[in-house]
């Protein structure tokens, strides 16, 4: 198969995924998101840190529409204001993970040797350790509650499965016709690895980053609940969860119930996205 035929595999493809439903349903509501992230400083009716003593736990109301928690903060601005953290953090990390680990996955699948089975070593001894549990560990031993040092951990924790699925895809393309000639015609590492190869294994290297950027979510939510990854008084989801969770048992639901909804819902319109993908490019 050509190089030509390949492009307009890939072509018919992304047609039919712009036209599944699934991903339709997911990119509106990751997109609502996304927007909230760019303009929520703009549409949040109040700040986050904004107080009234005169609604302290009060419930969902036409005044406050989510309510307030037990610091009288409008639970709707914060859940807008919180969104702007999250998103970044998710997309940062995913990106820095698969942009690393499709490096590493491209010079292992295609070199092969010594190099190949050293790097497969690593990555299984990384793999073999739970995300969290690497993240909480790095995140103590330096120190440090800042939101850069969580995307780097998570990111790095994200490297070794996308270094192994893109490895896998390199394995058989490396072996193909149009490599062979872009060697026979002298061409440069640099350009068969990225501009023959790469284009042909892009589409698991989607897929992947969709699903990673779903586990990405949970985990920097869960960091945050956990008191880890986010600077103190940040409007953090999983952090608004975690000071609030305890009140459900006095019936004071919403300031743990509506950050939880949006979690879920944007990790459930990744996880649309990621589904809808692996469908059509596993035709």
């Amino acid at each position: 198969m050509s190089n030509e035929e390949r492009r307009t595999i890939r072509r018919e493809r992304m047609q039919l995924v712009v036209r599944n439903k699934t991903f339709l349903v997911g990119c509106s509501i990751l997109g609502f998101w996304l927007l909230l992230s760019i303009f929520g400083d703009l549409i949040a009716p109040r700040g986050a840190s904004d107080q009234d003593f005169e609604f302290v736990s009060v419930g969902p109301s036409l005044k406050y529409w989510f309510g307030t928690d037990a610091n009288g903060q409008d639970v709707l601005s914060r859940v807008i204001l919180g969104t702007r953290l999250i998103v970044v953090m998710a997309f940062s990390a995913t990106t820095l993970g698969t942009i690393v680990g499709t490096a590493i996955g491209l010079a292992s699948g295609y070199f092969k040797g010594k190099f190949d089975m050293i790097t497969m070593r690593l990555i299984e001894a990384i793999s073999a350790i739970p995300v969290l549990i690497i993240a909480l560990l790095a995140i103590a031993a330096l120190e440090g509650r800042s939101p850069t040092l969580t995307v780097i951990v998570i990111g790095f924790v994200f490297t070794p499965n996308i270094g192994r699925t893109v490895r896998a895809a390199v394995l058989g393309e490396a072996e193909l016709e149009y490599v062979a000639a872009a060697r026979l015609r002298t061409e440069r590492t640099p350009h068969i690895l990225f501009r023959e190869i790469l284009p042909n294994v892009l589409p698991p290297i989607i897929v992947e980053f969709t699903v990673r950027l779903g586990y990405a979510i949970f985990a920097i939510a869960t960091l945050s609940f956990l008191g880890a990854g986010v600077e103190y008084g940040s409007p953090n989801w999983g952090s608004q969860i975690a000071e609030n969770w305890g009140n459900i048992y006095s019936n004071i639901w919403w300031p743990t119930a509506f950050p939880a909804l949006a979690i879920a819902s944007l990790a459930v319109s990744v996880n649309l996205i990621s589904d809808s993908l692996l469908e059509v490019f596993e035709l």
